[in-house]
């Protein structure tokens, strides 16, 4: 498995080109496309929408569905789909689904070496764009099916550090930036793909820390693929 390097371009969930869609997709990958070149994260980030941050006000994980669902249908939770593709070393309990262990190497947050076990892991699945940001940013006023995509869309998920990525909260580019500033050109990337890819918008301080990034990595491609951003009709978010 492929996976992020430092400031590499090359990862299993954060490279590729991505379309731009920002209206309703209904079709896509299981996962990330790995391939394939074209339109730059720096101009990406200059076309997203700009408005004010919303209220959080009626926010709740649970608007987002049951955490970790089986949205792409192949019978793993999503978590562990995450822990599949991003660790090495990775073995498992009873199958090929449930992880029991693994290495992350290097966690892309703190470049640090982390290593996986079930029930006492050090290891978290980040939503790069954080639910709550989200919430404030446009998912507040979607159906619950996009919801309950974004949750799950492999390309808005990654395996880090639990403690480095507490640090982060909620928190947006203009607020919170990987420890490690060899990561930060793919991390923002990721960002603004799936800003895009869901027609989430951006405040202002967030784009001007977005293109502050990326202006360092004028080359950095967007990541592209993931789910479609319409859940199965069996899932279900209050």
């Amino acid at each position: 498995m492929t996976r992020l390097r430092g400031g590499a371009v090359t990862a299993v969930a954060l490279l590729a080109v991505v379309t731009g869609c920002t209206a309703e997709q209904t079709d896509g990958a299981a996962g990330p496309e790995r391939t394939g070149g074209g339109g730059a994260a720096l101009a990406a980030a200059d076309s997203l929408t700009v408005k004010g941050r919303a209220p959080k006000t009626g926010y709740s994980r649970e608007r987002f569905g049951t955490a970790w669902a089986d949205t792409d249908s192949n019978s793993c939770d999503t978590r562990d789909d995450i822990l599949k593709r991003d660790l090495k070393n990775v073995r498992f309990t009873g199958g090929t689904c449930k992880v029991s262990s693994g290495l992350l190497d290097p966690d892309p947050y703190s470049g640090k070496e982390i290593s996986y076990r079930r029930g006492r892991s050090q290891v978290d699945i980040d939503h790069v764009v954080a639910l709550s940001d989200a919430w404030q940013k446009g998912a507040k006023y979607w159906a619950p099916s996009k919801r309950i995509a974004l949750a799950n869309d492999p390309l808005n998920l990654i395996a880090v550090d639990a403690s480095t990525n507490r640090g982060k909260g909620d928190g947006d580019a203009a607020t919170w930036l990987p420890p490690d500033k060899a990561y930060r050109c793919p991390y923002v990337a990721a960002q603004v793909a799936v800003k895009k890819k869901y027609g989430l918008w951006v405040t202002t301080a967030e784009r001007s820390a977005m293109k502050k990034v990326l202006a360092g990595c004028p080359d950095q491609k967007l990541p592209s693929g993931g789910n479609p951003t319409k859940a199965p009709e069996r899932f279900r978010a209050r």
